[in-house]
């Protein structure tokens, strides 16, 4: 089953609990979704990172919404980004998935604005924390990100690999990307030709719904899980 999710308006929580409850409901193929998101700003961090220092950066920011991903990675900051998640099966390494799944995305950009996949290996790039801040995610690119021709990064990603799925976690930072129809058509062609199917849209059914509030307000809303590190 290859499908397009369509979402109601979420909030952070709600995002991150919907992906998880995919995650368990997953059934093969290829599942894609763009995050509709409640009005507001709001900060998503990998799951390694501190709460403290994220929550410090934050507010900096003037972002107040902080939640922690089930994926890794830094911290994202939201507010007019094009969000989304792809769940799907592979073998292969996370590089290889960035690598594969990058330059899919990366062809259908260049027909809108030139666009470079980033080739330098740097692993220690989201390290957890570095000299007291937490990671951020767009301040440095790591190898197979895109950047614009600038040279300032624009596509980022997070993977976890789950029993039956790898769940993706991607943010395409450009100005009004979140309301730009040719972006999010980009991502969908670059997906398709990536996996070589064809994505039929699909509303989320009631039990994704309800098992999305059940993450919500067991895990993702709790400060064992927000808080956890």
């Amino acid at each position: 089953m290859n499908v397009l999710l369509n979402t109601p308006l979420f909030a952070v929580a709600q995002h991150m609990a919907f992906d998880e409850a995919c995650c368990a409901a997953f059934s093969g193929g290829v599942w894609l979704r763009f995050y509709r998101w409640v009005p507001g700003k709001a900060v998503t961090f990998g799951y390694a990172q501190p709460f403290s220092l994220v929550q410090r950066a934050a507010a900096a920011q003037g972002f107040a919404d902080c939640m922690r991903r089930p994926t890794g990675g830094g911290m994202v900051f939201h507010a007019d980004d094009l969000t989304f998640s792809c769940l799907f099966e592979s073998s292969l390494r996370p590089g290889e998935i960035y690598k594969e799944l990058h330059g899919a995305i990366q062809t259908q950009l260049n027909a809108l604005a030139p666009v470079h996949a980033w080739g330098k290996t740097a692993p220690q790039a989201y390290a957890p924390a570095r000299n007291g801040a937490a990671g951020a995610c767009f301040v440095n690119p790591v190898e197979n990100d895109l950047l614009a021709a600038d040279g300032h990064k624009i596509l980022g990603g997070a993977i976890r690999r789950f029993e039956r799925s790898v769940l993706y976690q991607g943010s395409l930072q450009l100005p009004g990307a979140r309301q730009n129809p040719a972006l999010k058509r980009a991502v969908i062609n670059g997906v398709e030709a990536c996996f070589g199917v064809s994505l039929t849209p699909q509303a989320a059914g009631q039990e994704l719904l309800a098992r999305t509030e059940q993450l919500v307000r067991e895990r993702y809303t709790t400060p064992e899980w927000n808080q956890k590190f």
